[in-house]
């Protein structure tokens, strides 16, 4: 390490110049990393609706109506010329009305009643229309150009697009809100005005690099885009603020600050290697993800950690020996009190602490796996027009979901009686296929191909189920199964279904195995990384308890709140609270061990909380700022609710490592001299 140091810090104008070109080339670079906001994309291939989405943009020309369109005050004959201007915009594959289903030349009231309000109710028309997916916001905005503003517009289509318009947004606002914040925890934990600038100059660094370097991924998810550049801001500033403290101290010792430098790089690299060592393993597990939105999160988290670690290894102390004089001119004295004395008030609550845990931990850990949860992007607020449309339709219509299935075409008796079953079904509105919308006896080449060609393929028969249900949940899902199993009777495997609600069915199927497989791993190898790091057996069981404790905690509030959780933030937020926040825990534990070589377990323990409890407040207050910022501004479901759950877990977990680690450590001290290579602790003779 002291040659590596000495060739960074000899060559330091070097490094300055190449780390700057890489930012530059970075930032040019990630305007041509493309961000995917649909999440049918990162299901797998072998996934059912996947397959089926497949074989639909081969045989069909039209997709899937995702989205519905209502417009107001209008007769049959205006709502048909509507339907005509929606199927001109570019874009707009296929456009369902009544007269899809109904004969419009014979009076309504002969017509099936619950039918009609489906489409038409009120003098209030409501057309099924497919948009193509990624050109949304145009799509919807030449929509509203044509509906004009009492129209309204709500489904997959419009909340992408929404998304979309409010990403950039609300990037800057959280980025406005989050660096003042940052800037002010750095600055009245250090004694100089200008440091927190180095440490997010040098952090700020990797994450550009790091965005620049998805142009190797081609695109990115809309998750990643908005949690990973903060994510890795938040996880990664400890390692500056390793090197810079140890830089200061050494200053103190010797009078030149290359040497202080160098000696400062050796001393910090181990604690800085293995704080990233359990993070780089803890997001590892992401990648595993068959959903591959956490995969292409893991990724980006994964590559930011390394890209981190470098910048503050070799970027961060040639930055500082060019500009340490700033340091030296912007003194100022610590604006934070003493945590003297707070050690020995924390253990006075050693067994009471360990009690209250062991009561809450076991209700924690049921009710976090019964929480009730969403696996789409959710509603818009109602504060955005997209939300205040949604409720707008639900109001007039009630909710529509259609599913699409595609079966082998050809056996007409077949098809028949699978679309009378499927018409018997429990909140089927309507069925629409070329059997009973056209006639089962005229053969299909007698019409014409445009009538034609919305049922048949040259492979397929395609019949579109309309349902009285929303996209989620468990009647949704029910509907689901319950129309798989029915054509599944018919035609085996050879019958495929999709729509909006078909995939969420295949993302929840998807997620819930993931779930077990990523806690494992995310368990598993931060374990080793502590076995290793501790040559202990006991201490990685205590710290993963400590922190573990706090993510059961942190994910059972929305049972007890009766709160919907999004089950990707749910699933993320598993694994990166703890490979995030198992850092305090480690902070902790190493300088326990030091001290407990030179005084009993008691006296050690104290000492250190009143050394340490500050520098894990700083980190968790850095953690917990981004979490809730994230949650505060933004839309989109999936990323407010990493964001709540990241902020309030950073807290949590500095909670239990200020509180409940203590106590164990000291109830458990002669179990860890046990299980511990080497322990050397101290023997009161």
């Amino acid at each position: 390490m002291i040659n590596i140091a000495s060739r960074i810090i000899k060559h330091k104008k070097a490094v300055l110049i190449a780390f700057a070109l890489a930012t530059v080339i970075s930032i040019v670079a990630q305007f041509f990393v493309s961000v995917n906001y649909n999440m049918v994309d990162y299901l797998p291939d072998d996934a059912q609706s996947t397959q089926a989405i497949e074989i639909m943009e081969q045989e069909f020309s039209g997709a899937v109506p995702n989205t519905r369109v209502m417009v107001t005050d209008v007769t049959l004959q205006e709502a048909l010329v509507f339907k005509e201007k929606l199927l001109a915009i570019d874009g707009v594959s296929d456009v369902m009305w009544l007269d899809d289903v109904v004969d419009l030349k014979t009076p309504l009231e002969v017509a099936d009643n619950e039918t009609v309000e489906g489409y038409y109710k009120d003098g209030n028309a409501l057309f099924l229309i497919s948009v193509r997916t990624g050109d949304e916001v145009p799509i919807t905005d030449a929509i509203y150009d044509l509906i004009g503003e009492d129209g309204a517009i709500a489904g997959e289509a419009i909340n992408t697009a929404s998304s979309q318009k409010m990403a950039g947004t609300e990037s800057m606002y959280a980025a406005i809100l989050l660096v003042p914040i940052i800037i002010f925890i750095l600055v009245i934990s250090t004694t100089s005005w200008v440091e927190p600038l180095f440490f997010l100059t040098a952090i700020g660094v990797s994450v550009l690099i790091n965005l620049g370097t998805n142009i190797f991924m081609g695109e990115v998810s809309f998750v990643t885009q908005s949690v990973a550049p903060i994510l890795q801001l938040a996880v990664s500033l400890d390692y500056a603020v390793f090197l810079l403290h140890s830089f200061s101290d050494y200053r103190k010792k010797t009078n030149n600050p290359e040497e202080a430098m160098q000696l400062a790089m050796r001393k910090s690299f181990p604690a800085i290697t293995a704080s990233a060592a359990t993070t780089f393993f803890g997001f590892i597990a992401l990648t595993f993800m068959n959903f591959e939105i956490g995969s292409d999160l893991g990724v980006n988290l994964v590559k930011g950690i390394v890209l981190s670690f470098i910048s503050v290894m070799v970027f961060l102390p040639a930055l500082t020996l060019y500009f340490y004089k700033w340091m030296d001119k912007t003194q100022h004295k610590s604006f934070i009190p003493s945590f003297e004395g707070i050690g020995n008030k924390v253990l006075k609550f050693k067994i009471p602490s360990l009690l209250l845990i062991a009561a809450i931990i076991v209700p924690a850990f049921l009710a976090q796996n019964n929480t009730e949860f969403t696996y789409g992007l959710g509603e818009q607020p109602e504060s955005t027009r997209a939300g205040s449309d949604f409720k707008l339709i639900e109001a007039a219509f009630g909710e529509t979901t259609p599913i699409v299935v595609l079966v082998p075409k050809g056996d007409v008796a077949k098809e028949s009686g699978l679309v009378a079953e499927l018409e018997e079904l429990d909140y089927v509105t309507s069925v629409v296929a070329y059997v009973n919308t056209v006639d089962a006896v005229i053969p299909p080449e007698y019409l014409d191909e445009s009538i034609s060609s919305e049922f048949y393929s040259e492979n397929y028969s395609r019949i579109v189920i309309n349902t009285n249900q929303g996209t989620e949940g468990d009647i949704p899902f029910k509907i689901v199964e319950n129309v798989e199993n029915i054509t599944a009777d018919y035609y085996g495997n050879q019958a495929l279904s999709l729509g909006e609600s078909v995939t969420l069915y295949d993302i929840k199927n998807t997620v819930t195995k993931d779930n077990i497989v990523v806690n494992v791993l995310t368990v598993v190898t931060i374990a080793i990384v502590l076995l290793v790091s501790f040559k202990s057996i006991s201490i990685p069981l205590l710290l993963l308890v400590t922190i573990q404790s706090a993510v059961w905690i942190n994910l059972s509030i929305p049972y007890f709140t009766n709160t919907p959780l999004v089950f990707v933030g749910y699933l993320i937020i598993s694994t990166v609270q703890l490979a995030a926040t198992v850092d305090y825990a480690i902070l902790l534990t190493e300088s326990y061990n030091h001290h407990r070589q030179e005084m009993s377990a008691r006296k050690a323990i104290a000492k250190t909380l009143d050394e340490k409890t500050f520098s894990i407040s700083i980190s968790a207050a850095i953690l917990s700022s981004v979490g809730f910022i994230l949650w505060i501004t933004s839309s989109n479901p999936i990323v407010a609710s990493i964001g709540l759950l990241l902020g309030r877990g950073a807290l949590l977990a500095f909670v239990m490592v200020v509180i409940l680690l203590p106590a164990m450590l000291v109830v458990f001290d002669k179990f860890i001299k046990k299980t511990t290579y080497k322990s050397n602790f101290y023997e009161e003779k």
